[in-house]
């Protein structure tokens, strides 16, 4: 696993949005839902909506554009959608908000 640091404290997003950042040339939303840190991908599967004009229900983060719904905590879609989102593991410590990345075979050979 890769930690990358990609929010100081004073960045997060207040309880109950979502923001995105920019990592590479990769978008992660990062959802604060009831003042846990999650991170996920930033685009719904189903439709391509983007999961930052989007919203939190009862630990799901809902797609804007269909209304699909994400668990916040493995990504799998609502019953009947048959799909899911990539969520990354997070981790705030005294310096910021790091985001958890597998690492490929390929990453390490060239790091």
């Amino acid at each position: 696993m890769r930690w990358i640091k990609v929010l100081n404290k004073a960045q997060l997003p207040i309880t109950d949005s979502i923001k995105t950042v920019k990592i590479d040339s990769k978008q992660i939303c990062i959802i604060n839902d009831g003042d846990q840190i999650y991170a996920t991908q930033a685009f719904c599967p189903h439709a391509g909506g983007h999961f930052d004009g989007g919203w939190c229900k009862k630990g799901n983060l809902v797609c804007p554009i269909h209304r699909y719904e994400y668990d916040l905590k493995t990504g799998r879609g609502a019953e009947g959608q048959g799909d899911y989102i990539d969520v990354y593991p997070t981790e705030i410590k005294d310096d910021g908000l790091y985001i958890g990345f597998k690492e490929s075979w390929w990453t390490k050979l060239w790091n």
